[in-house]
């Protein structure tokens, strides 16, 4: 019986190599794709917004440029409200896609007119803001897609860390460091069409169901992440419009957003790409409130002869470390809510938002002092915000981090087809009993308790993971089955095996239940 259980266990190793192996070149080929993704929407947002921040120069007055500026932003916001709308009534997924296309279209068309055309018109102010209602539809989609790979494990602040860098050096490379480069239009058309090759996933990783209701502990979560987002974004709009404002006045000569400082964007995105996704994101929270604090230096500096380019590079930093917050934090909160589509792109709007407000009460004309106090106080409420949040519980388990998933978790459909039940049948005609081992190779037998709690230390695995994996390896019952006896969903428990294969390296359940036993003889 011990040799058959070990020629078993070597010839279920192998097949689990190679399908290692295979899932390791899919993973690699789609985190490339999400990159990507990422990466070249990011750099055609800040390519377009550049350029349409230039729109009505010479046509214009300085008070109506200004004007321009704030449309920009409705626009933006009125683009992802766009997307929400025809995401929600749209059944069809093939309607869906021949939108987000002709979206697409109506954008290559405006970008293709700024590029070509002067600023000084009213026809590319309209072009401009046409392009900012398209950038806001395209992003919608785009922080949607993002927000379902985080449902299903992808690590997405790698994703977006990387991608954004990319797009920031390559925005410096061809529209800031030079004036707009020839080159610029043939990288804005590579990364159009890198943007429409990724942006529709043939095999989407999770179908998130939006009939599930938020929690009242997922409530709170995206109240709280509001308040802390909103008050990140206010540190930055001070400066920000400071500075749009003196731009303005000088002809971006002496005073420009669009300079070597803006580089700082890269070392910002590539620290939350570290980080991001460690321990669900844990980190994300403190190391944005610690650039915060150094970000308060910004109101100090302002006006003082020498500081100028010290506080563009503070001004940055502290934007990508913002932008990182609100990204990473509403992408992994939005699968649980009723209305995914519209939670998963709400810090991109609430940033838009943020900026009108503080436009329309003239926040970069209230003296220093004041706007210091605003920022202390902003300071107090982020503290108390994350200290109930619980975001200051570095050691907390996986599972009390995700809000709302402690009793009810949403419905997502599998990654990996559902052989469970055909290895039910197999096991059925195979038990292992608890063999004793003699020999050299004679080691201490743990509790069936003991072996899963060192499993669920090892990979890492949540409580609803652990009952899943306690069911698959202690009884030979059929997923239905066992999602009646654990009063989950069939498709959740599907979801749950999935996450136990890509978490344990193996792909079967005989390869879960000889992971156990493993588990088992260690001492």
């Amino acid at each position: 019986m011990t040799t058959i259980w070990h020629a078993l266990r070597q010839a279920d190793e192998q097949n689990n190599h190679y399908t290692l192996l295979r899932s390791f070149s899919g993973t690699a080929q789609k985190s490339i794709a999400l990159t990507g993704l990422f990466g070249s929407f990011v750099f055609l947002q800040f390519t377009v917004l550049g350029l349409a921040n230039h729109a009505g120069e010479g046509y214009f007055t300085q008070g109506q440029r200004d004007l321009v500026y704030y449309a920009l932003q409705v626009f933006v916001i009125l683009g992802y409200l766009l997307h929400v709308l025809y995401s929600r009534f749209c059944v069809e997924k093939r309607i869906r896609n021949t939108i987000e296309y002709m979206v697409c279209g109506l954008f290559c068309v405006c970008v293709a007119w700024m590029l070509a055309a002067g600023t000084d018109s009213v026809l590319n102010v309209i072009a401009s803001m046409t392009a900012a209602l398209c950038v806001g539809g395209i992003g919608g989609a785009v922080h949607y897609r993002m927000s379902r790979e985080a449902a299903a494990g992808a690590q997405v602040a790698r994703h977006m860390g990387f991608g954004s860098a990319a797009a920031v050096i390559l925005q410096y490379l061809f529209q800031i460091r030079q004036g707009v480069s020839p080159l610029l239009p043939v990288f804005t058309g590579v990364a159009f069409l890198l943007l429409l090759f990724t942006l529709t996933d043939k095999n989407p990783a999770t179908v998130i169901s939006e009939a599930e209701q938020p929690e009242k502990t997922l409530s709170r979560r995206l109240v709280s992440s509001a308040l802390i987002a909103s008050t990140f974004i206010l540190f930055a709009c001070f400066y920000n419009e400071t500075i749009h404002h003196l731009q303005i006045q000088s002809g971006y000569t002496t005073a420009n957003v669009y300079s070597w400082p803006r580089l700082m964007l890269v070392p910002g995105y590539l620290l939350f790409a570290t980080i991001g996704d460690r321990k669900n994101g844990k980190y994300v929270s403190i190391a944005s409130l610690c650039i915060m604090l150094i970000a308060l230096l910004n109101v100090i500096l302002i006006g003082k002869v020498g500081t100028y380019w010290l506080n563009m590079c503070l001004f940055y930093f502290a934007i990508a470390a913002f932008s990182s917050y609100y990204l990473l934090t509403f992408w992994r909160l939005a699968p649980g809510t009723k209305h995914p589509a519209f939670w998963a792109p709400f810090g991109r709007m609430l940033d838009s938002a943020m900026v009108l407000f503080t436009g329309a009460i003239r926040f970069s004309e209230l003296p220093a002092p004041v706007v210091l106090g605003v920022d202390i106080a902003g300071v107090v409420l982020v503290i108390l915000l994350m200290a109930v949040s619980g975001d200051f519980n570095l050691f907390a388990s996986p599972e009390a981090s995700r809000p709302g998933r402690a009793e009810t978790e949403p419905v997502l459909s599998p990654i990996l087809p559902d052989a469970a039940p055909v290895e039910a049948e197999m096991l059925s005609m195979l038990t292992v009993p608890d063999l004793p081992v003699t020999g050299p190779d004679t080691r201490q037998l743990l509790s069936p308790e003991e072996a899963l709690d060192q499993m669920r230390e090892r990979y890492d695995l949540t409580r609803r993971e652990t009952e899943v994996l306690r069911e698959l390896v202690m009884t030979e019952d059929k997923q239905t089955v066992i999602s009646e006896r654990l009063s989950i969903q069939p498709r959740t428990v599907q979801y749950y095996v999935t996450q136990l294969y890509r978490k344990t390296g193996v792909a079967t359940r005989m390869g879960l239940t000889v992971l156990y036993h493993d588990n088992r003889r260690r001492t």
